[in-house]
C-alpha cells in the first residue's frame, strides 16, 4: 500500500488563505485535522486494518533496526 501524495501547495494555500491559519497552526494540524476544518471528513472514511499498520509501519519505521538491537549507527 503506497501512501497518497498529498498536493501540499494546495493544501497550504488554501490552509493559509482561505481558512487564515499561521504557517505553525497549518503544519500543526494533522491531514485529518485539516480536512476538518475544510468540511470534507466525511468524504472518504477508512479503517486502518492491521495489514495496513504494519505496511505503514514498514514505511515509517520510529528507528533502525541497529537502534532497536543497541548498537549504535
Amino acid at each position: 500500500m503506497k501512501s497518497a501524495k498529498l498536493d501540499w501547495p494546495g493544501l497550504m494555500n488554501v490552509g493559509l488563505h482561505q481558512l487564515g491559519l499561521s504557517v505553525e497552526e497549518f503544519w500543526n494540524l494533522t491531514p485529518h485535522e485539516l480536512e476538518v476544518k475544510l468540511g470534507v471528513s466525511g468524504a472518504k472514511a477508512s479503517v486502518l486494518t492491521r495489514s495496513g499498520f504494519t505496511t505503514l509501519m514498514a514505511e515509517f519505521p520510529d528507528m533502525k533496526e541497529s537502534a532497536k538491537n543497541g548498537r549504535s549507527q
